[in-house]
C-alpha cells in the first residue's frame, strides 16, 4: 500500500503562496514526491490526500497541460497521481479520484451521506402505477429482470429475488464516491451521488444524480452534451449524448441513447438504441431499437425490434388509468404509423402494419403479417419466413454486437429458427388445421381472436410452416450427424441419441436467452429455496444455460423427428435419414428461392422512381445501378445464392456417406 505523509511546513507556506487555503493543513497528506508547483488557489477542507503532479495531457488540437489542481474547493478527498482538476465553480464531496483523471470546467461533484449510487432504484416497468417494478443493479440481466417483472404469480420468488437485490445494493452502499483512473469530466453542470468507472468520458453533461457509470478500460462508457440522468445505471460500452434524458432507467451494454431522447422507468439491454422518441415503462430487451422523433414505446416487452417511425401503442383506456401491457416477442417489427392497443401479444418475428384493437395473442402464428383493413385486423401467418428482411435481420443482429466488456450481463441467442420458434410453429399449425376443421376447407375467412384470415392466407400459412419444421429438424440432424463415417445403422442410432440432457417439453425465450422451461423452473426453485441467493450465481446458470443451448436442442429436435417424420429410434436407418435430408434441401432451396424473388422486387422499375433526375428511363436505370447497384451483385443476393449451392452440397455429403448403409 502506497505511504502518505503529512506536508512540511515549507510546503505548507509554499502552498498558501499559490492560493491555496485548508482549515487544518494536519488533514492534507501527500505523496513523498509531491511537487506544491502544480496546486494553486485551492481552497481543501476535511481528510485529504493527494497523489503526484508529473504527467501531462495533450488535448484536441495540439494543446498540452500539465497535471495539477488549479481554482477549486475540495473537501474529504483522495486524489490520485497525474491529475488535472482546474476551474471547480463550487466543490467536489466526497470523492476518491483514481489516476491520470481530468476534471475541468465543473460546477459540483459531491456524495451527500449514505448511497447506493443507483443500485436498488425502483423502475415501474410495464405497468406505470406499479406491480411489475424492477429494482436495478450493476449486475442486472435481461433474464433476472424477466423473470423478477413477470413471474408475479410465485411472490415467494419475486420476495427472495428482492433479498439478493437488497444484500446487493447493502454491500456497495458508501458515503464516499469513486471516479475511476483515466476518465474525464468537462464542462459538466451538477454530479451528485454518482460512481464513475474507469476511463469514462462526460462532456458538457448537465445533471447526473445518483445513479452508476460502470465503464471501464474494455469498454468506456460516454456521457454527452446537455444529458440529464437521475436514478439509473449505465453499463460498459454505453452511449447517453444530444440532450437524452433518463429517469429511474436501466441502460445495458453498448447502447446508444441519442438526439434527444426521453425515457422514464424503463430498461433497456444489450446493443439498444433510442434516438429522438420517447419511452415510458418500457422493457426493451436486447437489440430494441426505436429512431423517429413521433414514435412512443410505452408499457412493452420487446426484443430484437425496430420500431418504424410513429409507432404507438395505449396502455390506458381512460377506465382504471394506465395498468394495460403488452408484449411483442423477438424478432418483430412496427411500420410507419402502426398502433396496437395493449392489451396484446404479437408472435415472434411478426410484421404490424396499420393500427390494431383487437386485444389479440397471436403468440402462436410466429412469422405473421398482422394487416388493419376495413378497422379489422388480418393475419397472414408465416409469411414473414419469405421476406429477405427477416433474414437480413437475423443476419445482421451477431454482426452488430458492439459489446467490448469480457464480462457480458446478457446471455443473447441470435438464432432464428430454435426450439422456441418451431413449438410455435408446429402450435400454430394445430391451429390454423383446426380453423379448417371447424369453419370447413372452403370458407372464404376464418376468425382467429377477434382476427381474420382468408382462405389464402391460411393454405399459404399452412404451406409455409411445414417448410420451415423441415428446414429446422432436417438443420438439426445434419448437424448431428457431420464428420463421421458410420459403419451399421446401429452406429447412426447410437449417435442420435441424446442421452439424459434435457430439453424436452416447452422452451422459452427469457428476453434473449432461449432454454428448456423445465431448465428455468429448476432455477427458480432454488432461488425459492434459497439455495441460490447471490447474483453471480444466477447469472452464472443464465451463461450455463446459454452454452448448453445446442446440445439441449438436439434433446427437443430429436423428440420432434421422431414424431414428425413417425419414426422409432431403436428402428430408425441410413434410409430414413436420407429421407429426411431430401425433404430439407427441397425446403430449404424452396425458401431461399422465395427469398431471392422477395429480394428482386426492390430492384424492379417501381423502386427506380425518382432516381435519374431529369433523365429517360434508361438514365433512371443506370442511376439506380450506380447508387444501389446491380441485383446479380448485390451481397445479399449474391449470399443468398451461395447458401442454396452450399446447403445443397451439405446434404449430399450426408447423403453420400449414408448411402452405402441402405443396399
Amino acid at each position: 500500500m502506497c505511504q502518505y505523509r503529512n506536508l512540511t511546513q515549507i510546503e505548507i507556506e509554499q502552498l498558501e503562496k499559490n492560493g491555496c487555503t485548508c482549515s487544518n493543513w494536519e488533514e492534507v497528506t501527500v505523496k513523498d514526491s509531491f511537487d506544491t508547483h502544480y496546486v494553486k488557489n485551492t481552497q481543501f477542507s476535511g481528510k485529504i490526500r493527494l497523489g503526484i503532479f508529473k504527467s501531462w495531457f495533450e488535448l484536441a488540437g495540439g494543446l498540452q497541460k500539465h497535471s495539477g489542481i488549479n481554482n477549486a474547493v475540495i473537501h474529504n478527498c483522495e486524489i490520485g497521481d497525474n491529475v488535472v482538476i482546474e476551474n471547480v465553480h463550487n466543490y467536489i464531496a466526497n470523492y476518491s479520484i483514481g489516476n491520470d483523471c481530468f476534471i475541468q470546467n465543473v460546477d459540483v461533484i459531491l456524495v451527500d451521506g449514505m448511497t447506493t449510487f443507483g443500485n436498488g432504484v425502483q423502475v415501474n416497468v410495464l405497468n406505470e402505477t406499479g406491480g411489475r417494478e424492477v429494482h436495478i443493479n450493476d449486475k442486472l440481466s435481461a433474464h433476472f429482470a424477466y423473470i423478477y417483472s413477470l413471474y408475479r404469480h410465485r411472490p415467494i420468488l419475486i420476495e427472495r429475488m428482492k433479498t439478493i437485490i437488497d444484500s446487493y445494493c447493502e454491500k456497495h452502499a458508501s458515503n464516499r464516491g469513486i471516479i475511476g483512473s483515466n476518465s474525464m469530466i468537462v464542462n459538466v453542470g451538477y454530479i451528485k451521488n454518482v460512481l464513475i468507472g474507469e476511463h469514462c468520458k462526460i462532456t458538457g453533461a448537465m445533471k447526473l444524480k445518483n445513479g452508476s457509470i460502470n465503464s471501464n478500460v474494455h469498454d468506456p462508457v460516454y456521457i454527452g452534451r446537455n444529458v440529464i440522468a437521475e436514478d439509473f445505471i449505465i453499463s460498459s460500452g454505453s452511449t447517453i449524448d444530444g440532450g437524452s434524458i433518463i429517469t429511474r432507467c436501466f441502460v445495458g451494454q453498448a447502447c446508444h441513447i441519442d438526439h434527444g431522447y426521453s425515457a422514464s422507468d424503463s430498461l433497456f439491454f444489450s446493443n439498444c438504441q433510442g434516438e429522438n422518441g420517447e419511452a415510458c415503462a418500457l422493457f426493451a430487451g436486447p437489440y430494441t431499437v426505436t429512431h423517429h422523433k413521433s414514435t412512443l414505446l410505452i408499457a412493452g416487452m420487446f426484443s430484437f425490434m425496430n420500431a418504424g417511425s410513429g409507432s404507438n401503442q395505449s396502455n390506458h383506456m381512460y377506465k382504471l388509468g394506465p395498468i394495460h401491457q403488452g408484449i411483442v416477442e423477438r424478432g418483430a417489427k412496427t411500420t410507419s404509423n402502426s398502433y396496437v392497443l395493449w392489451p396484446a401479444k404479437v408472435g415472434a418475428f411478426s410484421l404490424i402494419l396499420g393500427r390494431h384493437s383487437q386485444h389479440a395473442d397471436t403468440s402462436n402464428l410466429p412469422f405473421s403479417y398482422l394487416v388493419e383493413k376495413d378497422n379489422s385486423t388480418y393475419i397472414a401467418p408465416g409469411v414473414n419466413l419469405r421476406s429477405v428482411g427477416t433474414i437480413r435481420d437475423a443476419k445482421k443482429w451477431p454482426e452488430r454486437d458492439k459489446r467490448k466488456d469480457p464480462n457480458r450481463l446478457d446471455c443473447i441467442n441470435f438464432n432464428l429458427l430454435s426450439p422456441y420458434t418451431i413449438q410455435k410453429v408446429f402450435a400454430g399449425i394445430d391451429i390454423l388445421k383446426n380453423l379448417q376443421e371447424t369453419a370447413g376447407e372452403t370458407s372464404e375467412i376464418y376468425t382467429f381472436q377477434s382476427c381474420i384470415i382468408t382462405n389464402r392466407s391460411l393454405q399459404r400459412g399452412l404451406h409455409l410452416y411445414d417448410i420451415i419444421v423441415h428446414k429446422f429438424l432436417g438443420n438439426s440432424i445434419i448437424k448431428r450427424l457431420e464428420g463421421t463415417h458410420f459403419k451399421s445403422n446401429e452406429e447412426i442410432r447410437k449417435r442420435l441419441d441424446p442421452g439424459n440432457r434435457p430439453g424436452l417439453g416447452e422452451w422459452v425465450d427469457i428476453s434473449g436467452l432461449i432454454a428448456p422451461k423445465t431448465e428455468i423452473d429448476d432455477l427458480l426453485n432454488k432461488i425459492e429455496s434459497g439455495e441460490l441467493s447471490k447474483l453471480k450465481d444466477i447469472n452464472h446458470i443464465f451463461e450455463k444455460l446459454h452454452q448448453d443451448y445446442y446440445e439441449n436442442e438436439w434433446t427437443w429436435a430429436w423428440d420432434k423427428i421422431q414424431s414428425f417424420y413417425h419414426l422409432n429410434a431403436n428402428e430408425i436407418t441410413a434410409a430414413d435419414v436420407i429421407g429426411i435430408v431430401e425433404k430439407w434441401k427441397e425446403s430449404v432451396v424452396s425458401l431461399d428461392e422465395m427469398i431471392y424473388c422477395d429480394a428482386k422486387k426492390e430492384f424492379s422499375l417501381s423502386f427506380k422512381t425518382g432516381f435519374g433526375a431529369d433523365g429517360n428511363i434508361q438514365d433512371r436505370a443506370m442511376d439506380f445501378e450506380y447508387v444501389r447497384g446491380a441485383f446479380d451483385k448485390n451481397p445479399f443476393v449474391i449470399a443468398t445464392l451461395k447458401h442454396i449451392e452450399e446447403k445443397k452440397a451439405l446434404g449430399d455429403e450426408l447423403i453420400s456417406r449414408l448411402s452405402p448403409l441402405t443396399f
